[in-house]
């Protein structure tokens, strides 16, 4: 952290709210999707997009936690418990985004097949693991997913508590404004 820079850099801001479109947008068609029967047309269509955003969601996320660590970042601000609720609900993210990738690939390649991504590479599927696969991370992911909005969601609120109510910088930090 650094205490003298007031707003993160303008790619650290750029991931920030692509990732959060992202993360909705496929929350919301994976959720529309598994009611998706073999006749409709979005049967595979939907599912191929779905799996190819979710793996260039999670090289842009694996290249954002190296990000953080290169860039210097603001302090986060606050009492102390809402610096030590931030950091936690940030590792949180990350970790239920890990989670999400890891499980979709589980879910995607239990049938020993690889995940295409956008037609422009794939992703080499290592088969079963273990005994139902695909149904097991499939319930995961649900819940991780959901999971993931709900602190998402918090994450949010808390942001603009800090706007409106206690009037500081927190949001204007990630929208580049000081």
């Amino acid at each position: 952290m650094n205490k003298d820079r007031k707003t993160y850099d303008g790619l650290s801001i750029f991931i920030h709210w692509l990732t959060a479109i992202t993360v909705i947008g496929l929350f919301a068609v994976g959720l529309w999707m598994v009611d998706l029967n073999y006749y409709s047309q979005w049967y595979k269509p939907v599912p191929h997009w779905h799996k190819s955003v979710g793996i260039c969601l999670a090289l842009v996320t694996i290249f954002r936690l190296i990000w953080k660590h290169i860039k210097k970042q603001p302090a986060i601000g606050g009492a102390a418990w809402e610096i030590a609720a931030a950091k936690v609900a940030h590792g949180l993210i990350y970790i239920l985004l890990l989670s999400i990738f890891i499980s979709g690939y589980l879910i995607s390649t239990a049938d020993g097949r690889s995940i295409e991504v956008f037609d422009w590479f794939a992703v080499p599927s290592m088969g079963e693991l273990f005994p139902n696969q695909a149904d097991i991370a499939g319930e995961v992911h649900y819940y991780l997913a959901f999971t993931l909005i709900g602190l998402a969601s918090l994450h949010a609120l808390a942001a603009l508590k800090h706007h409106f109510i206690n009037k500081d910088n927190t949001l204007k930090k990630m929208l580049g404004v000081k």
